[in-house]
């Protein structure tokens, strides 16, 4: 790669432009990231929900940790076949309630994604019947301390040609030191979570500067 590429970095111009070329993303997702808004509920950026639907394209079982709006759901399950399955995580039921309403306009029939109102661990380790059988894409977005302990849960339930993606690896540069020092407990356990994914022998692993950040790692065959 010449020097001249090397220096150059994305900037404002850049991401106008891949907005005006993109789909529009409809009024499901723009009503969600208006709800998201005013109270800071953590949703994915539209540009790695791009990325995810990309990721999702095709694979039939998907399990998600963290749904809160389900903005990250709803990218995931358009992009799914029709006989698609996503089974979501998330303790707060009255934030996967209102997620529900937004999948329902969207166009996402109520037997494709099951939500299971519990922590993920705890799901997992209880064997939670919705839980069953294998997936072909885990997404992670929930308690970053928790990321790597996400991993080890569904990896016995992995099919042989699954990714997992996990977002906010950079943590709006805390992680790199780019951005505002972070020394809490989410920042080292980010840091924690990419060396050990990008050393695992059983994934092949990179992670993209797009959005806040996104991890994706594929099961080596």
């Amino acid at each position: 790669m010449a020097k001249s590429d090397r220096e150059y970095s994305f900037g404002a111009r850049d991401l106008e432009y891949i907005e005006r070329v993109a789909p529009p993303v409809g009024a499901a997702f723009e009503a969600i990231e208006a709800a998201a808004e005013p109270d800071r509920i953590p949703i994915l950026d539209r540009d790695s929900g791009r990325v995810l639907a990309v990721l999702a394209t095709g694979r039939r079982r998907i399990v998600e940790f963290g749904t809160a709006f389900g903005y990250s759901t709803l990218w995931m399950a358009l992009a799914q076949p029709d006989n698609g399955v996503i089974v979501t995580l998330d303790p707060d039921k009255t934030r996967t309630d209102r997620a529900r309403g937004w999948w329902r306009e969207a166009g996402v029939a109520d037997h494709r994604i099951r939500v299971v109102n519990r922590p993920a661990l705890e799901a997992f380790a209880d064997r939670d019947t919705a839980l069953a059988g294998t997936f072909d894409l885990a997404f992670i977005d929930a308690l970053k301390p928790e990321y790597l302990a996400y991993v080890e849960a569904v990896f016995p339930q992995l099919a042989s040609h699954a990714l997992i993606v996990a977002d906010n690896v950079l943590w709006s540069g805390r992680v790199s030191g780019a951005g505002e020092p972070g020394k809490d407990d989410s920042t080292e356990a980010l840091r924690k979570f990419n060396a050990t994914m990008s050393s695992d022998h059983r994934f092949r692993t990179a992670i993209l500067p797009v959005g806040d950040g996104l991890l994706i790692a594929a099961l080596r065959q």
